[in-house]
């Protein structure tokens, strides 16, 4: 089954958010929340993220954690990577503090995606500035 580009990234950000044992309701929120203000969701019906979220989860179950992400990737343009990265990265954050499995799964986006180190390095500080309180 091939994914549409927009499909395949919320896959990516359904990943993260379930990688630390499920999905909260405040990630799906995020999740929800990032689809109606990033650009790259234009056109998107947000009517379909409960379909969508609950397709990634039942590839994940079915395919596992790499088949999941190899069906994602080849659905996402090279040019799209770090939009990939930076979505998985504001998922993961959410909670605050990071999980080891949520680390780990970053840094497999992020080596599977070819992500530029300095390039993931200013997202991650980015999204950490953006999630701290006063």
């Amino acid at each position: 089954m091939a994914l549409s580009t927009q499909d395949a990234l919320i896959y990516v950000m359904v990943v993260t958010a379930s990688s630390d044992e499920g999905i909260s309701d405040h990630e799906l929120a995020v999740i929800a929340s990032l689809i109606e203000r990033s650009p790259v969701f234009d056109g998107f019906d947000i009517a379909r993220l409960e379909k969508v979220a609950n397709d990634a989860v039942d590839e994940t179950n079915k395919t596992g954690l790499d088949g999941v992400l190899d069906l994602a990737f080849a659905a996402i343009p090279k040019r799209l990577h770090d939009t990939a990265y930076a979505l998985a990265v504001e998922v993961a954050v959410v909670d605050v503090q990071l999980p080891q499995e949520e680390l780990r799964l970053l840094e497999m986006v992020r080596d599977r995606l070819e992500v530029d180190r300095l390039v993931t390095a200013a997202i991650e500080a980015s999204a950490r500035a953006r999630m701290r309180k006063a």
